[in-house]
């Protein structure tokens, strides 16, 4: 690998408060390539960790990096009500095959505001019958949020799972309108 292919994969990555709890936010020269709930200590060293293993180099704690200004930046709005999708540079390389497909589809195919189930998901990505499938893709889900694994939800009604939490999710889908807000 060249230095500037190495370059374009070197990750930068910063903490950021929600309200849904801090985040972890990593970015490549690519684009965002991880965003992770919860982000304590012990979070962080897991998910960088694993981020640099999987990159190649370990990833540098820079929250004034230019590649985290505008992902820091459209997240606060999308918090605020101010923004409803965040038309950002992904750097796609976490996630290969089924996965990648079915997450590409949730990123262009399910706006904000709207849900989609797993099977009505898979049939979307012409796998019909591959609902589970989709649900394991939404949990490998590697930029959460961002890509909206939060808008999937079971074909009965139910909310489904979630890698943040079912709070989290339901907090999620009420910041969309999807859900009523918690009344306190």
């Amino acid at each position: 690998m060249n230095a500037t292919a190495q370059d374009r994969r070197a990750a930068v990555w910063a903490v950021v408060d929600s309200d849904i709890g801090p985040l972890l936010l990593a970015a490549t020269g690519e684009g965002l390539v991880t965003v992770a709930f919860h982000a304590t200590e012990a979070v962080c060293d897991t998910t960088l960790d694993r981020l640099g293993s999987r990159l190649g180099a370990e990833p540098v704690h820079a929250p004034d990096s230019p590649l985290l200004a505008e992902p820091i930046r459209r997240l606060a709005a999308y918090f605020a009500g101010e923004r409803r999708d965040f038309e950002l540079p992904l750097d796609w390389s976490l996630i290969s095959g089924f996965n990648r497909q079915v997450l590409r589809e949730l990123a262009t195919g399910v706006p904000y505001g709207t849900v989609v189930g797993y099977g009505d998901l898979a049939r979307r990505v012409g796998s019909p019958g591959a609902a589970q499938a989709v649900g394991l893709a939404m949990g490998a889900n590697p930029l959460p949020v961002v890509v909206p694994c939060h808008r999937v939800v079971e074909s009965d009604g139910g909310i489904g799972g979630f890698g943040g939490g079912l709070e989290t999710k339901r907090q999620l889908l009420a910041l969309e309108g999807v859900l009523p807000q918690p009344l306190f």
